[in-house]
């Protein structure tokens, strides 16, 4: 019977084989955008390619000298598996069928995707060293494709983006953390590594999610809930929304959170006009943050210019010019004329996209100038957007030229105003639209348009950094972090890929007494996760946060923990690559002895000093600060205001002052010994 069987199965496969002999080459074969040049594939496994084409036709594909085939589908999709091959390139990988495609400079080794909210979408042109950084990054092995930030209610099967083959010229607009970690692993593996970049600021992990997922628990019904809510009552906010924003420009005094422009003097001085001698101005080369240069950490307002050269071919004829995202306000002018601006009443002003059309009148051949008048009123200021969308091009399309303005432009201050000095009482800020259709923090919103399409792309594994928009809900991150991970891995259907997660950083100010934090119960979520669900690690960045900015320059110790993570789970190299962890505690009279996992040598604080960021409590749950002391893999922690201590804490605020290490440098992982519900734990 066994036989017969497999004879019959045979026949069939051979018969499926003889048939396909015959079809038509494919007609309208169309790939991915994942698919294009620079592409890096995962070394090692089989590579997915799949793509779109006219039904019933057969698809080759050509790579690394060997050819396969797939047959169309009714669908109109076809797919099919390359042979696991080794790190090399570059390649060529050509599709054939009634059309060729051909994608160049294909390499083989490492894929990761690294996504997140705004932390992993922090670019190396605003991180620490960016002088050095974006000077020594010749890499041409390390690659990035960056998603476009769109959202969808459906699923979408592909996604706008490009691979970007790492250089000098192109780092700056890197994500940092998915750089710093991406370079580590090049540089100890040997191998190429693509990073697929797939983040959005001040998004939640519900955004990150399937509907699917998000129904199927009750813990994350409310989140759906409050959204179909919205949406329901999205006209009546809308149009409330535009009511407060008409309020607003009445008196924008009302919202006293932010700087104020006090008139723009830089064109009164003429700043603007072609004739004008700039030859005393400094030079920035943008895209960038002002904050990222020495001596440049201040508000207000800057003045940029550049002079670009217009062909004969274009004159009398309308172009545009496109200069990505500016943090705040723009005011920007081409030949002295005023072409556009973005102010408080336009919507996410801070990471719009700058598209200004200039009339055909002001387009002579020639020399013209450039400027842009930006102003600052909190926070980062200056050019926030990538290199390739800063260009000028024709409005028509009928000229395939285009003058490409990232690089070097000439800047001066026009007014300084002290970031720390902003007067008002804080809080509320310029009207922001109601969440409804096209949000950002639509549930699935983001795993549809931004996540979805990446699927199944062969990779190695994943890298996490968000979670301080869910702090408010830090309790029900416990549930949503591990359910969104195992929603990645169902979706791809590559087992329990490595996902490293990158705990949060110390923010916020330093507070006199323990207290609840919500912000460590959110590290202990992710801390949990970590512990709980397989192939999940975690990177600890307790000790390399900053008080006043919500996004710490420094990313590269960021990548390089993640690294150290992936070399010795992912790669099995035998390497220290975690701070010491909690591992358990006993009472010993007075005093409580806590045991930690992953000691390396020995325990340690920076240059021997005394060891701090531990608070004890008795049965009352009223924590004071402890003595503490290392006495070789354990910790004893005691106060002479608890006789009878029974739980202890350490590094549990929003920014603790902590510094247990181990002998390898590396931070102990906050945690507590305790189980009492804090801020978060009722909030859904």
């Amino acid at each position: 019977m066994k036989l017969t069987c497999k004879i019959i199965c045979f026949f069939l496969i051979a018969l499926l084989f003889s048939c396909s002999l015959f079809l038509p080459p494919a007609t309208n074969i169309s790939l991915p955008k994942i698919f294009s040049d620079h592409m890096v594939l995962q070394q090692n496994s089989p590579i997915q390619i799949w793509g779109n084409a006219d039904p019933g036709g057969k698809v080759v594909i050509n790579f690394a000298g060997r050819n396969y085939s797939s047959i169309v589908q009714k669908t109109g999709k076809w797919r099919t598996k390359l042979k696991a091959l080794p790190a090399g390139g570059p390649f060529n990988l050509t599709v054939m069928g009634m059309d060729t495609l051909i994608i160049k400079d294909v390499m083989v080794g490492e894929v990761w995707i690294c996504s997140g909210q705004s932390n992993m979408e922090w670019q190396v042109k605003n991180s620490q060293n960016v002088g050095d950084e974006i000077a020594n990054a010749n890499h041409p092995d390390i690659r990035m494709f960056t998603v476009e930030r769109i959202v969808s209610d459906t699923v979408k099967n592909n996604c706008n983006g490009e691979w970007q083959v790492c250089s000098s010229e192109t780092v700056g607009d890197f994500s940092a953390v998915g750089y710093f970690f991406g370079r580590e692993l090049h540089q100890k593996l040997d191998v190429p590594v693509g990073m697929i970049h797939t983040s959005w600021g001040g998004t939640p992990a519900e955004a990150w999610t399937s509907w699917e997922t998000l129904a199927a628990d009750s813990n994350f019904v409310p989140i759906l809930e409050r959204y179909q809510d919205a949406v329901g009552n999205y006209p009546e906010k809308y149009a409330l929304y535009q009511q407060q924003l008409k309020e607003y420009e009445n008196n924008p005094n009302s919202v006293p959170m932010y700087q104020k422009d006090s008139g723009n003097m830089g064109n009164q001085k003429g700043w603007a006009k072609t004739n004008f001698d700039d030859q005393d101005w400094q030079k920035m080369t943008l895209p960038m943050l002002w904050e990222s240069m020495n001596e440049m950490d201040i508000d207000g307002a800057v003045w940029f210019r550049k002079t670009v050269n217009i062909p004969e071919n274009w004159a009398g004829k309308e172009q545009v010019l496109e200069l990505g995202a500016i943090d705040d306000f723009d005011i920007t002018y081409f030949n002295g004329s005023e072409i556009g601006s973005t102010g408080e009443d336009t919507p996410r002003f801070w990471e719009l996209p700058r598209k200004y059309s200039i009339p055909a009148e002001l387009v002579r051949p020639g020399k013209a100038e450039i400027a842009v008048r930006v102003f600052d009123h909190f926070g980062g200021g200056g050019f926030a957007g990538f290199a390739k969308q800063m260009k000028l091009k024709s409005a028509t399309g009928d000229s395939p030229e285009k003058i490409q303005l990232s690089g070097e432009w000439k800047f001066k201050v026009e007014v300084s105003l002290d970031p720390e000095k902003i007067t008002g009482p804080g809080g509320g800020g310029v009207p922001q639209p109601p969440m409804g259709p096209g949000h950002p923090h639509t549930p699935a919103g983001l795993y549809n348009a931004m996540l979805y399409p990446l699927a199944p792309y062969t990779i190695k594994g994943a890298i996490w950094y968000q979670g301080e928009t869910n702090a408010g809900r830090a309790y029900q991150y416990r549930k949503i972090l591990p359910a969104m991970i195992t929603d990645w891995r169902k979706l791809w259907k590559q087992g329990n890929f490595p996902f490293g997660v990158v705990q949060l950083a110390n923010h916020m100010s330093v507070q006199d007494q323990p207290l609840d934090s919500d912000w460590a119960e959110l590290r202990e979520a992710q801390a949990l996760t970590a512990k709980n669900l397989v192939n999940t690690g975690l990177a600890v960045t307790i000790d390399i946060g900053e008080a006043n900015d919500i996004h710490p320059k420094n990313k590269q110790d960021v990548g390089n923990r993640l690294a150290l993570w992936a070399l010795a789970k992912a790669y099995r190299q035998p390497i220290v690559y975690s701070g010491p962890v909690f591992q358990s505690m006993k009472t010993d009279s007075n005093k409580i002895v806590i045991a930690f996992n992953h000691v390396a040598d020995s325990l340690k604080t920076k240059e021997n000093a005394v060891l701090t960021g531990f608070s004890i409590a008795g049965k009352d749950q009223n924590f004071v600060w402890a003595n503490a002391e290392i006495n070789g893999h354990e910790v004893i922690v005691w106060s002479d205001e608890i006789t009878d201590p029974v739980a202890v804490r350490y590094a549990w605020a929003n920014n603790p002052m902590c510094n247990l290490y181990n002998s390898a440098g590396l931070p102990a992982a906050p945690f507590r010994t305790d189980d009492w519900h804090g801020l978060t734990h009722k909030r859904r």
